[in-house]
């Protein structure tokens, strides 16, 4: 799989949401992008509190650009701060250092894009990330 196909990101999505349901979390918004950062397909459930959508897009996004998930880079961050504001502004702000953006590879390690999810704790929002990763049996990339 070089892409990310539309039926694809909607499984991932869907299956974020039920993972998300079954751990009751608060709501959530899950993000997915290809790995060129466009958004592939998004969804924000009922009574989401507002700007979910650009936090999620943030920890996707920042995840494809820097080519590590959203965890790794809130380590980054703690250790080289400047370079985090640095990227953060050259990719147009669209970084959100913090667990909760999945890196998403297929099955020979190859790149196909990235999951951001927001609304409840970012281990949670990483939680639910990884299951709608795993749920099309593809691998996520954490850090």
């Amino acid at each position: 799989m070089t892409a990310l196909p539309l039926d694809v990101a909607r499984q991932i999505v869907a299956a974020a949401r039920e993972a998300g349901r079954k751990h009751d979390l608060k709501p959530l918004t899950v993000v997915v992008l290809d790995a060129g950062g466009h958004v592939v397909a998004v969804e924000r459930e009922d009574g989401a509190s507002t700007k979910r959508f650009e936090i999620a897009f943030g920890k996707a996004h920042g995840a494809v650009a820097l080519g590590l998930g959203s965890r790794a880079l809130m380590a980054r961050a703690e250790q080289q701060p400047y370079f985090i504001a640095a990227a953060t502004s050259a990719i147009g702000g669209a970084l959100v250092p913090v667990p909760g953006g999945v890196l998403v590879r297929s099955a020979d390690g190859e790149l196909v894009g990235a999951v951001g999810v927001s609304g409840d704790t970012s281990d949670n929002d990483e939680l639910a990330a990884v299951a709608g990763i795993e749920a099309v049996g593809l691998s996520p990339q954490t850090g």
